[in-house]
């Protein structure tokens, strides 16, 4: 017989405690198995991809792009083959605990073949989303129902959406709202030359407000946390890399690294493993529960990424054991999928030391912050090419200065003077290597 069992947001983890639905890959009517993609949803980390829990009919999309769901709360509604197991899910965070086990991405079951979903012809069918009820924990006063796109097209026309009435779907401000509003604020202006009514909507404006969401909460809180908890103290060192940076045309040369030529960064991150086996205690963390302090034996190597959502820090696991072309892939593809906000959540955290490419911007120096639960990060500055002692002479060199902020409760002075020479004397003299290893 077939019955219908209601999906809601899984706990995915980290703390998560919501999501914003970004789309959906499915729409009522379409028939899809087990471990198929059947939405995107933004946590404050990451766009993560969720499966189904089931094989069956999708019978009801309870929720719309854009809206914030809680852990708990229903999104979708499938009809599957099989005996009754519980009473209907209501959509109160409560009803988790009842719900089966969903396969979240690289769990459960093996993923099947990713054929495009079957859409099984509903006569009548108009919309995809069927108009039911909104859950009592979104509130539109609190927070104007639009879509990711739409807000953003409304931050760059300078649009306040908590003025707008949409015309979509329950009351869904689209695109046309948006548009019509600058476009309506235009005409005006044209014809009277001032900015009145719905014009100023569209006029600049002297200061916007952003609300603090997704990543850029979640970092806010971290580097208080981290600022208020570890005591900062940051050294300094300026190097002459021009041996690294000859080195580096050399092995871009190099058959073996043509897929994977590595950079500056991925040259600074294997010094930084081998230097951690010097002073291992910058590779560790206080740990206030137990007043210890915890010394790892691997290196989970965090590296800051920018992307469009925020400040990020995703972990290269073990990286104490790659290779430099292996260190230079690594690099690269953890940027790419961060930029593309497809970190998955568990390489977000776990990290026991930190690198900062603050040079990408221009930028000489810093004083980084320490990610929480962490005793070192280190900043790389640009590579300035300028005038430098060199053999008792002055010559043009390529020249970076370092910033090593640590954890003064981890690590001392001495530590962190030792640990930081040591990987501007490798980048200074790359063979010196070999007395490290």
């Amino acid at each position: 017989m077939t019955v219908v069992k209601d999906f809601a947001l899984p706990d995915l983890g980290e703390g998560l405690t919501e999501s914003e639905l970004v789309n959906w890959h499915v729409a009522v009517g379409d028939e899809v198995r087990l471990n198929q993609i059947i939405a995107e949803v933004e946590t404050a980390k990451a766009l993560v991809e969720l499966p189904s829990p089931w094989s069956g009919v999708v019978s009801a999309l309870y929720v719309e792009p854009g809206v914030t769901v809680s852990v708990g709360e229903r999104m979708i509604a499938f009809e599957v083959e099989g005996e009754p197991d519980a009473p209907p899910v209501p959509s109160v965070p409560a009803a988790a605990a009842d719900l089966p086990e969903p396969n979240l991405v690289g769990y459960g079951a093996p993923a099947e073949s990713g054929d495009r979903p079957h859409r099984r012809p509903r006569p009548g069918l108009a919309v995809a989303v069927e108009p039911v009820a909104v859950s009592a924990s979104v509130s539109t006063a609190e927070r104007p129902r639009a879509t990711p796109p739409v807000r953003r097209l409304a931050r760059e026309r300078g649009v306040d959406l908590r003025a707008l009435v949409g015309s979509g779907d329950r009351g869904v401000i689209t695109r046309h709202d948006v548009e019509a509003v600058v476009t309506a604020g235009t005409a005006t202006e044209t014809a009277t030359g001032t900015a009145t009514g719905a014009a100023a909507a569209a006029a600049p404006v002297r200061e916007r407000r952003f609300p603090i969401k997704g990543v850029r909460r979640l970092t806010a809180e971290a580097m208080v946390r981290s600022a208020f908890t570890a005591p900062h103290a940051t050294v300094f060192l300026t190097v002459d890399v021009t041996p690294t940076s000859e080195l580096l045309d050399r092995l871009r040369a190099r058959r073996e690294f043509a897929d994977n030529r590595p950079g500056l960064l991925a040259i600074v991150a294997k010094a930084l493993c081998l230097a951690i086996r010097r002073t291992p205690s910058v590779n560790a963390r206080w740990e206030e529960a137990t007043q210890e302090i915890v010394e790892f034996g691997y290196v989970n190597l965090g590296i800051a990424a920018a992307t469009p959502r925020g400040l990020v820090v995703p972990t290269i696991p073990d990286a104490e054991s790659l290779n430099l072309g292996e260190l230079a892939t690594a690099i690269r593809e953890l940027a790419e999928t961060a930029r593309a906000g497809r970190t998955a959540p568990e390489r977000l955290s776990g990290g026991t030391i930190s690198i900062t490419n603050v040079g990408v911007f221009g930028v000489d120096a810093g004083t980084p912050i320490l990610t929480p639960g962490e005793a070192a990060i280190l900043a790389l500055g640009a590579v300035r090419r300028q005038p430098w002692e060199h053999r008792g002479e002055i010559a043009l060199r390529e020249v970076v200065t370092l910033a090593l902020s640590f954890d003064h409760r981890v690590v001392d002075g001495e530590q962190a003077a030792r640990f930081l020479a040591d990987i501007g004397r490798i980048l200074a003299d790359p063979a010196t290597t070999l007395a490290m290893v």
